[in-house]
């Protein structure tokens, strides 16, 4: 019998269930990177929907009347004339750039709390599908405001505000889609990767609207919606939300883990032999069968058996905010994600202002903070897996961001190399520890052993953290946007201020992780009830 070609012996030599893993990863991977492909073009056309052009440019099709453009009430200076769109076209075009930020995330932040209880109740698979067709139908409807001559603040407003408020189905949909099929075993590093979602998107996004930018900023929107509805089919006749559902596993191993989805529970047997003893005590396991929080149970001692019906309760806000960590991570995320969406939403501008780039080419270079976001996620992923210490990972690297942004500041006028490198460096130190604490951080919360295995609390939880994140995420464009006019070095000092309250919300984590000796010490060492 002829021996099977190479690539058929790699396809057989992984399981059905590792087939399913993998494409649940892909799957919710490409899901939110739709998203936030879907939020990057308001950050790219912010330089269009204001700008100066001179005297001799002709007004491209589509944009204002000349009634319109004659009526602009500010004088311009050096033979230039503005070729904006109202009502950006005005002197306070920053803080009328940042209120369209800030509805967009103050409805986000504020729709994630219900967002994740609602999750909890319905079916994960319809409640995405129908919050990415909403997303791509008020995405694409922004860009017809350039197609239908609009000029309407509220128009614009409105839609961001709903967009907001749709979009939160996201994120706690696919995390906990994905907890559901992977256990703790390097949950970090498998995370990290994972999230890259995020810096893919924002890439994609970033390259989609500046394409059309400067010719048709109106597609730069129609676009990236289209592509979400399209996301949104794709998760209705794809997505399957548990592996029972196909009588998958729900881990990469069978290693006495199914206390994480409610189906299990343990029962104390005989003591172990000398020889069992000896063996090696997995961290994670030492962790979960702590007794009285001081000495371990041996993994051989427990048994385990069909879990208690009560165990699929959803869990209610307040309990949710009773899990040990969960308030200081919650409080951390909500000035590293202030830092991460200032850059999102402002850096091509300031790029824009500082290097004297064209819209379509500042889009372009903003790209580079999000590609070193994809490594700092990983990074810290992998660190933090390591280590088994969260908190000291986030911590370490909030300490490294606030100098790194005074320098980003101060050398960026110097030339485009100096920008190119410090995009790359703040991009990977100000989204690791946010990168960290919004996958690995909120799974292992939401699977804190307090809950009993109640898997249905992580959509709780993660919503919860995410939410209270969200509102840094609105506060940080909208400070961006007032404080701008006196300078962006300005900005950069709030940002620093910002990275160092987060640092400081983690400290008593940190203290907690470093002082307790041992593999014990690990991610779930801060998450001790007390």
């Amino acid at each position: 019998m002829a021996r099977l070609p190479a690539g058929i012996r790699l396809i057989i030599s992984f399981s059905r269930d590792q087939w399913y893993r993998a494409f649940i990863f892909a799957l919710t991977y490409l899901l939110y990177a739709s998203f936030h492909l879907s939020r990057k073009p308001i950050s790219i056309v912010k330089g269009e929907l204001h700008k100066h052009c001179t005297a001799g440019d002709e007004p491209r099709l589509g944009g204002q009347s000349d009634s319109i453009r004659l009526a602009a009430p500010h004088q311009l200076q050096d033979n230039e004339s503005d070729c904006g769109w109202a009502p950006f076209d005005k002197d306070n075009y920053q803080q009328l750039l940042g209120a369209l930020d800030y509805s967009f995330l103050c409805a986000y932040a504020v729709g994630m709390y219900l967002s994740g209880i609602i999750g909890e109740r319905v079916p994960t698979r319809y409640y995405l599908t129908c919050g990415m067709l909403a997303s791509g139908a008020f995405t694409a409807l922004f860009g017809l405001g350039y197609f239908y001559d609009i000029h309407s603040l509220g128009f614009y407003v409105v839609t961001q505000v709903i967009n907001g408020l749709v979009q939160t189905t996201g994120w706690p949909s696919v995390v906990t889609c994905l907890s559901n099929w992977f256990g703790k075993g390097r949950r970090g590093l498998i995370m990290g990767v994972w999230n890259s979602h995020t810096s893919v998107g924002n890439i994609l996004g970033s390259l989609i609207a500046g394409y059309w930018v400067s010719t048709c900023w109106g597609l730069s929107f129609v676009v990236p919606g289209a592509i979400v509805a399209a996301m949104g089919v794709v998760c209705f006749l794809f997505l399957i939300e548990h592996p029972k559902d196909i009588r998958c596993t729900s881990t990469l191993s069978t290693h006495l883990k199914a206390y994480e989805n409610g189906t299990n529970r343990f029962r104390l047997q005989k003591p172990a032999s000398l020889r069992e003893k000896s063996r090696p005590l997995d961290p994670e396991m030492q962790c979960l069968l702590l007794s009285d929080g001081k000495t371990p149970i041996h993994p051989s001692h427990i048994v385990v058996l069909p879990g208690d019906s009560g165990s699929g309760m959803a869990i209610s806000f307040t309990g949710a905010l009773r899990i040990p960590g969960v308030i200081e991570f919650s409080l951390c995320l909500l000035f590293a994600k202030l830092v991460s969406y200032t850059f999102l939403f402002w850096l091509p501008l300031y790029i824009t202002s500082v290097d004297h780039l064209d819209a379509q080419r500042a889009g372009e270079l903003s790209t580079l903070f999000d590609v070193g976001g994809l490594f700092g996620g990983i990074l810290a992923g992998v660190i933090s897996d390591r280590l088994e210490k969260r908190a000291s990972t986030c911590g370490l690297m909030l300490l490294l961001a606030a100098p790194t942004l005074y320098v980003f500041s101060a050398v960026s006028r110097m030339g485009l190399e100096a920008t190119v490198v410090m995009l790359l460096l703040s991009g990977a130190l100000v989204s690791g520890p946010y990168a960290l604490i919004t996958t690995a951080v909120s799974a292992d919360l939401g699977t804190h052993k307090s809950l009993k295995g109640n898997s249905h609390a992580l959509s709780t939880v993660t919503a919860i953290i995410d939410g209270t994140g969200s509102v840094g995420a609105a506060l940080g464009p909208l400070l961006a946007g007032l404080i701008s006019p006196s300078g962006w070095s300005n900005v950069f000092y709030m940002l620093m201020f910002a990275d160092a309250c987060a640092l400081l919300f983690l400290v008593r984590l940190i203290h907690k992780e470093l002082s307790c000796p041992g593999p014990a010490a690990g991610n779930q060492a801060p998450l001790k009830e007390h």
